[in-house]
This record gives C-alpha cells, sequence and structure tokens, in this order.
C-alpha cells in the first residue's frame, strides 16, 4: 500500500514512522512549511509533495491527515472527493464535522478518527476488566491527566505552533482526547458540570486547566486535565463493587485490589521505548497498533475502533462541560 502523509510536524513523523516499521515504504509527504518537507524527506526518505493540486490521488491508497487540528476538516473533504480511506489525529473543532460526517457515509470514505489509548496496553486491559463485570460495577473514579505546555515541543516556543490558539489550545485538545477511551469504557454520563481557567503563565493566552464532574445513573467521576502540571502525570484510581484498579503511568503497570481475596494483582505493562526527546511513556508501540488497525479496516479484516458519529459526541460533550463553567 502508498500513503500520503499531510502535515509532517510531530505527529506526521510519527505516523510515517508507524508505517515504515510496519513495513510501508511508499510514502508521500505534504506540507505547507518547506522546511518540514524537507527534513522529513531528508530523515525518512519519503516522496515530497509540493503541490497537491497537482498531486495525482491515484498513485496512492490512503489518507494520513496529521496537521494542526483546525486545518483537519479540509483534508477529510480532500480525502471524500478522492474516494481515498482516511486517518485522522485527535481533534477538538466539531463545527462542520457532521456535514463531512454526512458526506462520508453517502460516498462510503472511511473515516478513521485517531483513538490512540484504545491501544495503550494498559488502559485496553482496565476496560477489559470492567466491561467484564467480573468485579461488579464501577461506583466512581477520578482521573488526572496533567502536562507541562512547553514540555510538548522542547524545540519551538510554544506560541510558534497550534496549541496557544485557544480554539486549539493544549488543554482544550487535550479533554477529548482523554474522554475518548474514557467514554468508551464507561460510556457516556447523564450530566456533566465543569471549570475551565487559565491558572498560570505557560506562554500562551488559553485555559490550561479542565476540572469536570461526569454524573451517570448510579456512578460519578472527576476528572482534570490540564497542561499546567510541571510533571507530566497521569492517574486513575477507578473503584468497582469488588476490586480498586490504581494506575500511575509512570509505574509501567497497574494494581488491582481484589476484594473477595484481599489481596493486591499486578498488571505490568511490556517493554517498549519513546522516541528521543519525548516523554518516556509517550512510546512508540500503541501509535503503531492504531496506524495497522487502520490499515487493517480498510482492508476489510477489522473495524477501527472510533468513528465520526463518537468524534462528535465527544466533541459535544467538550461544549457541555465549557457551558456548564460556573454552574456549580
Amino acid at each position: 500500500m502508498k500513503f500520503l502523509v499531510v502535515g509532517l510536524g510531530s505527529m506526521g513523523k510519527r505516523r510515517i514512522r508507524c508505517l515504515k516499521k510496519l513495513g510501508y515504504n511508499d510514502i508521500f509527504g505534504f506540507d505547507t512549511r518547506n522546511d518540514r518537507l524537507i527534513e522529513s524527506v531528508e530523515k525518512y526518505a519519503i516522496q515530497s509533495v509540493v503541490d497537491l493540486n497537482e498531486f495525482n490521488f491515484d498513485l496512492i491508497e490512503a489518507i494520513v491527515v496529521s496537521t494542526p487540528p483546525d486545518k483537519h476538516q479540509q483534508y477529510m473533504e480532500l480525502s471524500i472527493e478522492k474516494n481515498k480511506p482516511c486517518f485522522v489525529e485527535a481533534s477538538v473543532i466539531i463545527d462542520g464535522l457532521e456535514r463531512i460526517n454526512k458526506k462520508a457515509k453517502e460516498k462510503n470514505v472511511l473515516i478513521a478518527p485517531s483513538c490512540t489509548f484504545f491501544f495503550h496496553p494498559i488502559i485496553s486491559e482496565i476496560i477489559e476488566i470492567v466491561n467484564s463485570g467480573k468485579y461488579g460495577k464501577v461506583t466512581n473514579f477520578t482521573y488526572h491527566s496533567g502536562q507541562y505546555l512547553p514540555d510538548w515541543h522542547p524545540w519551538e516556543n510554544v506560541k510558534d505552533f497550534y496549541v496557544s490558539n485557544r480554539t486549539t489550545g493544549g488543554a482544550r485538545e487535550i479533554v477529548p482526547f482523554e474522554l475518548t477511551w474514557i467514554t468508551k469504557m464507561l460510556g457516556f454520563p447523564l450530566s456533566v458540570k465543569g471549570c475551565f481557567a487559565k491558572t498560570m503563565d505557560i506562554g500562551a493566552d488559553i485555559e490550561d486547566t479542565y476540572c469536570f464532574i461526569m454524573k451517570y445513573e448510579d456512578m460519578l467521576g472527576a476528572v482534570t486535565v490540564d497542561v499546567a502540571t510541571r510533571y507530566a502525570t497521569r492517574n486513575l484510581i477507578l473503584n468497582l463493587e469488588y476490586a480498586q484498579i490504581t494506575w500511575k503511568w509512570d509505574d509501567g503497570m497497574f494494581s488491582l485490589y481484589d476484594v473477595r481475596k484481599k489481596r493486591w494483582i499486578r498488571y505490568h505493562q511490556p517493554e517498549d521505548i519513546a522516541e528521543p526527546g519525548y516523554n518516556k511513556n509517550i512510546v512508540e508501540g500503541f501509535y503503531i497498533q492504531e496506524v495497522q488497525n487502520f490499515i487493517d479496516a480498510i482492508n476489510g479484516l477489522k473495524e477501527f475502533p472510533n468513528n465520526l458519529d463518537e468524534d462528535i459526541k465527544v466533541l459535544e460533550f467538550l461544549k457541555h462541560i465549557e457551558d456548564s463553567d460556573g454552574g456549580f
């Protein structure tokens, strides 16, 4: 198979690495920034595309969109127009997405929105345990996803990329990223109330912290997502009727306390490596699995676990959080 990767920043380069790791070396790359295009051609030996208007789309089987979120939709529309399946990075902009979803369905074009943490070995294991019902239902949970925005791209100023824009701001983008796997595991709540604010100077005029409560019929969840945490953190405490699950992503494992057997069980994460310059917990393996699943979906071997219907629901949820600010 041959691929076109649109957007050759941090994520575009990662997707190229994923494709190459899976044995796909026929890759075309496009970026509006010539320096990124040149860098990717030299580093990964891909073929460059200078002008998409002159590109022969018959040369490829699929498109990977790794642009900033505010450019996703124009390239999804391009993939629909060219009748090419499209993988697109996690989004944060809902306006126009219903129209694109309708067009994709009408033309039967696969649009696969990223859901990377579905493939995280610990998250997938926790989801499997919860869905099994072995330990009863979930009663409540707390989750904190914290990072420090200037650490995302140490090689450039925060103001030089999309995370400094309020619509596509770092914290705002991570909320649906986390909600995608949380709602996959627990479903959507009956209601939500939240607050979001700028709490410190991180080099951009954006809200850096989101806190919200998710109310289910017989379950509560408290979530904090921020880009003001000086040491990158993901901490989960999930209480079930007959167990408690705790996860700190630095530990490389999660623990389950089995109430009936009165013992802790440790689930260790398979060893993997991170690309130099990235947080040690952002390893390559689950990104590679995600790309493989996209390819399998193209070939009709399995469904991709996310779609635009679900993406829209998550982004509507984000809007509910923001609309509820001040409701406490």
